[in-house]
């Protein structure tokens, strides 16, 4: 194992180096196999071993916020395919709390959900709730969003949280700025997220049942990406995230941080993109070489009337829908188009109960087996260059940031 390096004036105790060490020695629960990889891309198909099951990546994972998909039920989901998804350590902290879910044992009783979880640690709530939020040495301090108390969230109480839910990877707390902020706020919150990193390292109650991942931080700034990838990486973690992308920054600087970030992590741990759930953005960036992504976008359009294809969305609010008993999609197989009848009932918005939820869940966990088995049969540059003309009625819509994504893996469109 490489030595644990301090960083930005680090002043842990040769006690709390001595933990962080002792956490590091035990094996990890979490196992990656190399299936395959692109001859031309850097795409790759994998096995992830976990302790509810086996996860084949590329992988999708839908974000159940506050332990729930609004929408579907848990064996809904699980009949879709799907072999991990995501819970949120401050919203569950909040409320139902670590103590109640416990009681349940852990988020997966809570959920009835037999297979794999991801907790988010918090970190971005820092951004999504900056305007109840301050960021310390100490961590974050938050108003409730529900009561108006002030609440500390350190990396020790995230994972003291994420302990207690019982998740098979839970993420390190990471300060979190916005990725459209430049200057000295982001490598203060890069070095910040180092540190927060080896207190979680230290914190983990259970390293031979949960898996902490470390969050790469840095944002648009190549140099101190590359520092935090360099200093991430000395901490033998079981898998990586890509993190601070995905929030409102140009495409062209989205992606060169991605495969910056994919060049420098190893081989052997799989890498996170977090934040990601658009289909060409989902295709892109398996060919720049990640393996996990998340996103709320499929779930939460669904629920205000809108149905992805593989060809796009359409919005089955529209007049033009309001008597079509027809499947969304004739060519798809999932139980919201088997029923071949697809009204969208005049609901309000807060309804959140709709079959077409199952149906951007779907597309998402059937495009990434599709690209998965592109991969392992060597033929995924043909599957993007279909994928892009299926999308996109003409070669000149193409985004160009895409074009010069592929391009940099070897992928020219036609």
């Amino acid at each position: 194992m490489a030595a644990v390096v301090e960083c930005g004036g680090d002043t842990n105790t040769k006690e709390k180096h001595m933990s962080l060490k002792k956490a590091l020695s035990v094996a990890s629960p979490l196992t990656l196999r190399i299936v395959a990889e692109c001859s031309v891309t850097k795409a790759r198909a994998c096995d992830l071993i976990l302790p509810h099951g086996g996860v084949i990546t590329p992988v999708f994972m839908p974000v159940g916020t506050q332990g729930t998909m609004k929408g579907i039920t848990s064996d809904q989901l699980e009949g879709l395919g799907c072999q991990i998804c995501l819970g949120n350590t401050y919203h569950l902290g909040m409320r139902p709390g670590p103590e109640l879910i416990s009681k349940a044992n852990g988020l997966h009783g809570f959920m009835k959900w037999k297979r794999n979880l991801l907790t988010d640690s918090g970190g971005f709530q820092m951004v999504s709730l900056v305007e109840l939020s301050e960021v310390t040495e100490e961590g974050v301090k938050f108003k409730s969003p529900y009561d108006g108390k002030e609440i500390l969230l350190s990396p020790e109480e995230s994972i003291s949280i994420q302990n207690c839910l019982g998740s098979d990877i839970m993420m390190q707390l990471d300060d979190v700025v916005s990725s459209t902020v430049t200057g000295p706020r982001v490598e203060e919150a890069m070095h910040r997220s180092i540190r927060w990193l080896d207190r979680c390292i230290a914190a983990n109650q259970n390293p031979d049942k949960q898996n902490l991942f470390a969050i790469i931080q840095g944002g648009l700034n190549a140099e101190l990406r590359k520092t935090c990838l360099d200093e991430m990486t000395k901490r033998d973690v079981p898998g990586f995230a890509i993190g601070g992308l995905s929030g409102g920054e140009e495409k062209d600087d989205f992606w060169q941080m991605v495969t910056l970030s994919t060049d420098h992590l190893p081989r052997e741990k799989p890498r996170y993109l977090m934040g990601v759930g658009y289909a060409v953005d989902l295709v892109v960036c398996v060919a720049l070489g990640c393996d996990m992504f998340d996103c709320v976008f499929p779930t939460r359009t669904a629920r205000f009337g809108s149905a992805l294809v593989p060809w796009g969305s359409l919005q089955l609010r529209q007049k033009q829908f309001a008597k079509d008993f027809q499947p969304i999609d004739p060519n798809c197989h999932c139980p919201t188009c088997k029923t071949e009848d697809d009204l969208l009932p005049e609901l309000d918005n807060d309804i959140i109960f709709f079959p077409q939820v199952i149906k951007p869940l779907s597309l998402q966990l059937t495009l990434m087996h599709s690209v998965r088995q592109s991969i392992i049969e060597d033929r995924f540059p043909e599957f993007v260059r279909t994928f892009m003309k299926r999308m996109f009625p003409s070669p000149d819509q193409y985004p160009g940031w895409a074009v010069d994504a592929l391009a940099s893996v070897n992928v020219t469109l036609d």
